[in-house]
């Protein structure tokens, strides 16, 4: 780890500059108590920018009024070892006697499977079938396949059992059959779709994650591969939000150590990224019917607390639970950090490291396969694409809010009394990369995983698109300066060549 200056700052010193951090960063926006230069950050916006994370009135007059309100919504989360084996109560209650099992191959063959069979029978809740083609990081063609093996058998409801992949296909699932005759393009995230919202109700969704990683459970985000334009997509709504996610820590003992380690440094990334993503009060324009508001708002006090908390849990635990597979309690944390920082990337979103990474794993030119997983193809897991840039972006948007960095730095342990906070970004990629290079086995740059400096143009044309996550991220250039942002991106992923 980055060595400590002097001795680090006591609990109660922490959380008050934690909260006074929170304060500053979100200060209030009702026009009768506040102003655009409140705490005197007014005056650092550069016009064309989506720069510093506060607000901002000249890009308020460049794409109208800004937000004034953020939303919280997730799913209904049940936490504690053995309670997967309440499912068949769960659809009881809800009034649904026959559920279709959405899980995988590998995950078929655990236990997890069998225990929630068979709290589903002793409930009398019936199963119309059992898929387990869900492919790990799927793409549009999975996703179709799934839903033609669901669409002949109507089911009142789902139950997605494993990790990210199976849960975003059970959502997109879910959707298109209460949707039949929209195409799924309809509901992509735009530019890559038409980013409309569903129209009618979805059927009731019980998740059950297997890893610690991706916090779908509880977010309205399905995310896949788009093999026709090189690039990962998603649909985002809330509605898409599973009815309630079950986490039972039992569950998550099984995953390899580079599964384990993929996962939390996701979950790790989600954190970071919602800390400093700009906030919610920046965005711009402000939405005219509270059902256009996005799911990924911007930083907000209410995501900080969880996103904070998870990063803390990550930092503490992930390396635990990666060394020894039999560490209880550093599994158990690891999986409440994964659904915490999904609580809280969820409201507030996710930037750079994501956008960015959507590229590196759909691309992959040299068919890279990380080790530890045991795949038939080639694969960059999603984990290790987002990770691998986390340096060169932290160090690139600390500017927008030092404060914020240090307060990220901080939590893993480095002692930033004395940093100025112009080397804010500088601390936090130090941290985090010896954070990488402890937890062992992950590549340390682009390079690593096969990438060179001519593989930058398609990584940059890939990222464009992904409009969704980098309008929340704080200091790349908007839409009326494309260009700007595009060779933003490229300065980005050449940092990101090596570490």
């Amino acid at each position: 780890m980055v060595p400590a200056i002097r001795a680090a700052p006591t609990a109660a010193a922490r959380a008050l500059k934690l909260l006074h951090t929170i304060q500053y960063s979100h200060p209030p926006s009702c026009p009768c108590h506040s102003s655009p230069t409140t705490h005197g950050h007014g005056a650092a916006i550069t016009t064309g920018v989506r720069a510093l994370a506060t607000p901002s009135s000249s890009l308020t007059r460049l794409a109208g009024e800004k937000e004034y309100a953020f939303e919280m919504a997730s799913s209904s989360i049940r936490f504690g070892p053995g309670c997967t084996r309440e499912v068949g109560m769960d659809f009881r209650n809800l009034g649904v006697d026959k559920v279709a099992v959405v899980t995988d191959a590998n995950v078929r063959r655990l236990d997890v499977v069998g225990v929630a069979l068979e709290a589903l029978a002793r409930e009398g809740v019936g199963v119309v079938g059992v898929f387990e083609g869900v492919g790990v990081e799927p793409k549009e063609g999975d996703i179709q396949r799934a839903i033609e093996w669901a669409r002949p058998l109507s089911p009142p409801a789902f139950l997605a059992i494993g990790g990210g992949s199976v849960m975003d296909t059970t959502k997109l699932m879910n959707l298109l059959l209460c949707h039949p005759d929209t195409p799924l393009h309809t509901f992509i995230n735009p530019p890559l779709g038409l980013g409309r919202p569903p129209t009618k109700p979805l059927k009731p969704l019980i998740c059950i994650p297997t890893t610690a990683g991706t916090g779908s459970e509880t977010t309205g985000t399905a995310i896949f591969d788009l093999p026709s334009k090189k690039a990962k997509t998603g649909v985002a709504h809330r509605a898409l939000k599973p009815t309630l996610g079950l986490c039972d820590p039992l569950n998550t003992r099984t995953m390899p150590r580079a599964v384990m380690a993929s996962s939390g440094l996701d979950v790790l990334c989600h954190s970071l990224e919602s800390w400093t993503a700009i906030p919610y009060s920046s965005r711009v324009p402000r939405p005219q019917n509270p059902l256009l508001r996005p799911a990924y708002q911007g930083a907000n006090p209410i995501s900080d607390v969880f996103s904070v908390q998870a990063l803390r849990s990550t930092v503490k635990y992930l390396p635990r639970a990666v060394r020894d597979p039999a560490d209880a309690e550093a599994q158990s944390q690891m999986l409440l950090a994964a659904t915490m920082a999904g609580v809280g990337f969820g409201n507030a979103g996710v930037h750079l490291c994501h956008g960015m990474s959507y590229p590196i794993s759909s691309q992959n030119p040299s068919a890279y396969r990380h080790p530890g997983y045991a795949v038939p193809a080639p694969i960059i897991p999603h984990g290790v694409s987002v990770a691998v840039t986390a340096p060169s972006v932290f160090r690139f948007t600390a500017p927008s809010n030092p404060d914020r960095h240090l307060a990220a730095a901080e939590a893993f342990g480095v002692d930033v009394s004395k940093v100025k906070r112009e080397s804010a970004g500088e601390v936090l990629a130090e941290a985090i990369e010896a954070f990488l290079v402890e937890l062992g086995d992950q590549p340390r740059g682009l390079k690593a995983l096969g990438f060179a400096r001519g593989d930058v143009d398609a990584l940059v044309e890939g990222t464009v698109p992904q409009r969704r996550v980098l309008m929340l991220a704080p200091g790349l250039a908007g839409e009326e300066d494309v260009e700007r942002g595009r060779e933003q991106l490229r300065e980005l992923f050449l940092d990101a060549m090596e570490y």
